[in-house]
């Protein structure tokens, strides 16, 4: 707990996933949370949950694609506490489908979302951590800010530019030694994010495996609020991935694609949909999504690809040094 008292921390995509998990762990530490995401209704089932766990709780329904709506999220919250002690970006929209067959208007949207609605939230509370001397910047990325795969260029774009920002901003902030700026990068985790896809490639998608909880990246970002650090990689096992792209890109170029489809990629067909890209769910969200309950048997295969990987990237390397 901080040495001021109470944490005040806004937290936002608080409605589902990871942000909701991060504002019940943070809440049932007696932290004064501020629960931002476009679902008022969803934020205010989230409220509950954190008083019930002891937290005091602002809500303010925000869509963080739009600049001046943050603006208000960081006034409100300074206004009703007094201070911003840390400020969590966990808002992310997705869609599934390639390139070509994903409308422009929703990979923008995704963009807008995933990354600007990250960029609009530092451009609010980085004055205020200036001005109060200290503040914890925490950025939800994803290690497809490292790699890449087919059906996803929006999000890989938006997660690309997320880690290229945050970098720059900890370059930038060096006069200020009491203000961090943390990149935490999960690989694919146990969130409604999947349901919530856009759809453009005709067939049910689902996390590639093996899927981490939700508790694990949750414990991640409180623990880095009190220990800030540069960058935290959330997944041991999708490590291999981003190793073996940046080792032998071609070799994972060539890999990548099979393996999607033959992990993420459902036989089931549906129709073409935007998710909740535009506008949010109406359906109850909840912290986890139930992937990893039905994972057994395709865990193993992952498993058993992610080592073959690994193990064609150290031989490769050895080929190459050996020229």
């Amino acid at each position: 707990m901080s040495r001021r008292g109470r944490l005040v921390v806004v937290v936002t995509g608080a409605s589902s996933g990871i942000g909701r998990g991060v504002a019940q762990a943070l809440a049932a530490r007696g932290a004064d949370v501020v629960l931002a995401a476009r679902s008022e209704q969803t934020l205010s089932a989230v409220a509950r949950e954190c008083e019930e766990r002891g937290g005091r709780v602002l809500v303010v329904p925000t869509d963080v694609s739009d600049e001046a709506a943050v603006q208000v999220l960081a006034r409100r919250a300074v206004g009703t506490f007094g201070r911003i002690d840390a400020w969590v970006n966990a808002a992310a929209v997705w869609s599934y489908g390639l390139f070509e067959d994903t409308p422009g208007a929703v990979f923008r949207q995704i963009v807008d979302t995933t990354l600007f609605g990250q960029v609009h939230a530092a451009r609010s509370v980085l004055p205020q951590f200036r001005s109060q001397g200290h503040g914890v910047l925490i950025n939800i990325g994803s290690l497809y800010g490292r790699l890449s795969s087919p059906y996803v260029a929006p999000y890989v774009t938006a997660k690309w530019g997320l880690l290229g920002f945050s970098e720059v901003l900890r370059q930038e902030l060096r006069d200020a030694p009491g203000i961090a700026v943390c990149t935490v990068l999960p690989g694919a985790v146990d969130t409604p994010i999947y349901r919530h896809a856009a759809n453009y490639i005709g067939r049910r998608i689902r996390p590639l495996p093996p899927v981490t909880s939700p508790e694990r990246v949750v414990a991640a970002v409180v623990d880095a609020i009190d220990r800030p650090r540069r960058e935290i990689v959330v997944g041991r096992t999708q490590r291999v991935g981003a190793w073996a792209h940046g080792l032998v890109p071609g070799l994972y170029d060539r890999a990548i694609g099979p393996v999607v489809n033959a992990f993420a990629v459902r036989g089931t067909p549906v129709s073409s949909h935007d998710g909740t890209v535009f506008a949010p769910d109406s359906l109850p969200c909840a912290v986890d999504d139930g992937w990893r309950r039905h994972d057994h048997r395709i865990l193993g295969q992952a498993l058993t690809v992610s080592a073959g990987l690994g193990a064609l990237a150290i031989v490769v390397r050895a080929l190459g040094r050996r020229r």
